[in-house]
């Protein structure tokens, strides 16, 4: 069944937003975070301390879009604030890893008496700080600091050897969210 749909999400005092060309930049201070949100047939407005979406004849699957797309927001808008932090932690059983952070990627030398280093991408507005095992990814844009510490958990995987014995790697112990 077709319906009209009227979503609307209220614009935390002290933040500017502006949507052009399917781009919603946010502002607060010196923090800014985009975001493309495209979705067919749904007219996007920002104006008197509200984003609204709009679907004349909307279905179940654009009013789950458009939900999706709110989450999305409300995390721009606390990420304004405060900036989202993911605790990792470097453990190993058998050979001491090194990491190192090198222009953009995490290097990781000696991952099970490996030669050649393995690497993990850092994603652009993420700070990355290593103090002996433990890693710090933080950023304003919580799925740049997720992915990130997604890369870091991905690079370490162990292939072709029983996981019971080699827990090598890199793990995310803590992240936003969770209590």
């Amino acid at each position: 069944m077709k319906t009209k749909l009227l979503e609307s999400f209220e614009i935390p005092s002290g933040v500017e937003c502006k949507y052009e060309g399917e781009v919603l930049h946010c502002k607060k201070g010196s923090v800014e975070l985009k975001r493309k949100i495209s979705v067919p047939r749904v007219k996007i407005k920002v104006d008197s301390g509200k984003i609204t979406f709009e679907c004349e004849k909307g279905n179940k699957n654009q009013f789950k879009i458009i939900k999706t797309h709110m989450a999305h927001l409300k995390n721009i808008f606390s990420g304004l604030d405060k900036k989202y932090t993911y605790n990792l932690e470097a453990c190993n059983v058998h050979f001491p890893m090194t990491l190192k952070v090198d222009s953009g990627k995490l290097l990781i030398n000696n991952f099970l008496g490996e030669k050649i280093p393995r690497f993990a991408i850092i994603l652009p507005n993420t700070n990355v700080e290593i103090k002996g095992q433990k890693i710090t990814v933080s950023s304003h844009d919580k799925e740049l600091a997720g992915q990130t510490a997604a890369n870091m958990e991905k690079a370490t995987k162990v292939r072709n050897r029983d996981r019971r014995i080699f827990q090598d790697g890199i793990y995310i112990t803590d992240k936003p969210g969770e209590n």
